[in-house]
């Protein structure tokens, strides 16, 4: 197992937990977006790639964080999910509706699989975006700060790495050898 990849994912948002924990929601996302951008940068120096969602995520983040911390308003931080979440889908979705298999654009070089399988691991993952965005819209808007990070940490991510898993059999039952 490739720990940096999940070290990749999971240290931000721990960041972002611990930091709202011990100071705030402000702190919290400044110290993640740090993070992310170190992981990222380690990332390329090991592997000489970066994945172009990954780079979309943490800029978007970036920008956000930063805005909230001009503002003092922490919707800003909050808001960042949804607006990668309905982007991403848009994205899935519209390659989907035009017969394009958008997941094999960003993961193809990392799985060999059928044409038919990105299509409907797009479409799998075009509405489960779907669901976070609406997910992040409801807790933001009912949570504190302190919840929404919760929310983020212990709901959110325990969704995706569950619906990630249920998208093994597939994976593993339509790869092709790598042309």
């Amino acid at each position: 197992m490739r720990l940096l990849p999940f070290f990749a994912e999971i240290a931000p948002l721990l960041c972002l937990f611990i930091g709202t924990e011990l100071y705030n929601i402000f702190v919290g996302a400044a110290a993640s977006v740090v993070v992310a951008i170190a992981v990222m940068i380690i990332i390329y120096i090991t592997e000489k790639n970066i994945a172009k969602f990954a780079i979309f995520s943490v800029g978007l983040s970036a920008i956000l964080t930063l805005a909230a911390l001009v503002a003092g308003e922490s919707v800003f931080i909050k808001i960042q999910p949804t607006v990668f979440n309905l982007s991403f889908a848009a994205v899935l979705l519209g390659g989907r509706a035009m017969g394009r298999p958008m997941m094999k654009q960003f993961f193809g070089t990392q799985f060999f699989l059928t044409d038919a399988a990105w299509l409907t691991l797009t479409l799998r993952w075009g509405l489960f975006m779907l669901v976070l965005a609406a997910g992040n819209e409801w807790a933001w808007r009912t949570l504190s700060d302190e919840g929404w990070v919760s929310f983020k940490l212990f709901i959110v991510a325990p969704a995706t790495a569950l619906f990630m898993a249920a998208q093994i059999p597939i994976t593993l039952r339509s790869r092709i050898k790598p042309s």
